[in-house]
């Protein structure tokens, strides 16, 4: 998800999805615990797609 299509969602759908990558990347690192991923750059992506998303919400929250 590119920073201009988090911009646009409003903020309760970007506190959702925001809990549901951090879940999916807690999932994805217990897997890749269990047995290697088929591509562990998705853990790398995953973790820099939350930081933007958290970046936004905090954004948010200081101009509020």
């Amino acid at each position: 998800m590119k920073i201009a299509e988090i911009k646009e969602l409003p903020t309760k759908e970007l506190v959702e999805r925001l809990e549901a990558a951090k879940t999916a990347l807690n999932r994805m690192e217990i897997n890749h615990s269990i047995s290697p991923l088929d591509n562990p750059a998705q853990i790398k992506q995953s973790r820099k797609e939350i930081a933007r998303m958290m970046s936004e919400l905090r954004r948010r929250e200081l101009n509020a």
